[in-house]
C-alpha cells in the first residue's frame, strides 16, 4: 500500500483510495455559507452570550421612588413602556449585572432626608429583587457576580450611594455596607468639594478597608486628584465620558484618566447625550465609540467599561441607536467595525469593571488585619460643627 500511494503513476489506485476515505464535498451553496464570515452584529452576540455587559450606573430606583409617590407601579419582569428598563430589554441587551444606583436628589439631602431616603432606595432595589427571583441575584462581590452569570441571573450590586447620604459619618458608612451597598459618589459631600479634607480622607480610607469602591463620578478634578492620591484600591468614574471630545463637567479629563490609569481603575463610559455631544450635535453610536475609544488610548484598555445611564422616562432625551437596556449590542458591532477583537471587547464589557471589584475586595481584606474601623468624626479633623 505504501507503493501505491507514492507512486504518482497510480491513478487509479488513488482514485479509488479517494473514493473510500473521503468525507464528501460540501455543495456550493454550502460551501459560500461556511466561507461567509459572521456579522459583527453577530458576532456581538455572541461575545455578549459569554462575556456580558456589567453597567456602571442605573437610576431606576429614584425613578421608581419617584413615581411611587405619584402612585404608579412598574413591573420590571413584564416591561413597561414609559422606562427604559425592564427585563425584557435588558435579556436582549447582553446585560449580565448592573450597578443599582441609589444616589439621592440634592432636595432630600436639603431637607434633611438623605440617610431616610437613602434606606427607602435600598430598601426598594432589594424588594425589587426579590420580586425577580428567576431575573435577578443580589450580588455583593466579585465571586457573585460569576454565580448569578452562570444561573442566568443579573448580578444585581447596591450603589452608588450618595457621599452627602452618609450624614458625614463612619458609622453610617459601615451600615450602608452591611446593608450591601458597595460604591459610594464622593461627588456633593462637603468634605470632598475642590479635594479632601481630612475627614474626606478618613472615608477614602475606611471604604478601602471595607471593600467600598470610591466613585469620582461628578467629583471636581481637585477631589480626584486628592482621592486618587489616598485610595489603595481601584477607584471607579461609574457613569462619565471623555473631558476631551466633550467639557461637560461630568466627564474626565486627559489628566485625570492618566491617573486612573495609574490607579488601575475604570471609567464607565456613560451612554448620556449630554455627556457624548459634541458640538452641540445630537450624538450617535459612534459618538459613543469614540469616548470609549479615548478613554481606552488615554488611560488603558484595562481601565473602560460600559455605563447606559439607563433608569429613566422613555421621553428622556437619548443617544439615537442607544435609547434602551436592548441597545448595547449595536455599541460593541461598532467597535468591531473598528477593529476592537474579542478580547478587548471582553475587556470593557465584563472583566474590567469584574476585576475592580475583585481587587477592591483582595485589599480590603488585607487592609482589615491591619486597621480596625474607624472613630473619627468630621468635628475632630474637620473642626466642623454638623
Amino acid at each position: 500500500m505504501a507503493d501505491l500511494r507514492d507512486d504518482p503513476q497510480d491513478s487509479d489506485s488513488t482514485s479509488a483510495a479517494g473514493d473510500l476515505d473521503a468525507p464528501p464535498q460540501p455543495s456550493a451553496e454550502e460551501a459560500t455559507a461556511t466561507a461567509t464570515p459572521a456579522s459583527s452584529a453577530e458576532r456581538a452576540d455572541a461575545l455578549l452570550a459569554s462575556h456580558p455587559v456589567i453597567d456602571g450606573h442605573n437610576s431606576l430606583a429614584p425613578t421608581l421612588l419617584r413615581r411611587r409617590a405619584a402612585g404608579d407601579s412598574h413591573d420590571l419582569e413584564q416591561g413597561e413602556t414609559f422606562l427604559d428598563t425592564d427585563m425584557p430589554r435588558i435579556r436582549a441587551g447582553g446585560l449580565g449585572a448592573q450597578f443599582w444606583s441609589l444616589q439621592v436628589a440634592g432636595d432630600a439631602d436639603d431637607e434633611g432626608r438623605g440617610v431616610s431616603t437613602t434606606l427607602e432606595l435600598i430598601d426598594l432595589v432589594r424588594d425589587l429583587i426579590a420580586s425577580c427571583p428567576d431575573s435577578l441575584r443580589l450580588a455583593l462581590g466579585a465571586g457573585d457576580l460569576a454565580d448569578a452569570r452562570n444561573c442566568g441571573r443579573v448580578a444585581s450590586l447596591l450603589g452608588p450611594v450618595s457621599g452627602r447620604a452618609i450624614g458625614d459619618s463612619l458609622a453610617t458608612l459601615r451600615a450602608y455596607h452591611f446593608l450591601g451597598v458597595r460604591v459610594l459618589a464622593l461627588a456633593g459631600a462637603r468634605w470632598a468639594d475642590k479635594g479632601l479634607t481630612r475627614f474626606g480622607q478618613e472615608a477614602v480610607r475606611e471604604m478601602n478597608r471595607l471593600g467600598v469602591v470610591v466613585d469620582l463620578s461628578g467629583a471636581s478634578d481637585e477631589t480626584a486628584r486628592a482621592t486618587l492620591a489616598v485610595t489603595k484600591a481601584p477607584a471607579m468614574f461609574s457613569h462619565s465620558a471623555a473631558g476631551a471630545l466633550n467639557a461637560d463637567p461630568g466627564n474626565v479629563t486627559d489628566e485625570i484618566l492618566a491617573l486612573l490609569g495609574a490607579n488601575s481603575g475604570v471609567c464607565m463610559v456613560s451612554f448620556a447625550p449630554a455627556l457624548t455631544s459634541r458640538d452641540g450635535r445630537a450624538p450617535a453610536v459612534s459618538a459613543v465609540a469614540d469616548h470609549v475609544e479615548r478613554v481606552r488610548d488615554v488611560a488603558g484598555p484595562q481601565c473602560v467599561g460600559l455605563s447606559g445611564t439607563y433608569g429613566r422616562e422613555t421621553d428622556t432625551p437619548r443617544t439615537a441607536g442607544l435609547e434602551d437596556t436592548s441597545c448595547y449590542p449595536r455599541l460593541i458591532a461598532e467597535l468591531l467595525d473598528r477593529g476592537w477583537d474579542d478580547t478587548a471587547i471582553t475587556d470593557l464589557t465584563w472583566d474590567n469593571a469584574a476585576r475592580v471589584l475583585r481587587d477592591t475586595e483582595f485589599l480590603a481584606r488585607a487592609a482589615q488585619g491591619r486597621r480596625s474601623a474607624s472613630t473619627a468624626t468630621i468635628e475632630e479633623l474637620d473642626d466642623s460643627r454638623r
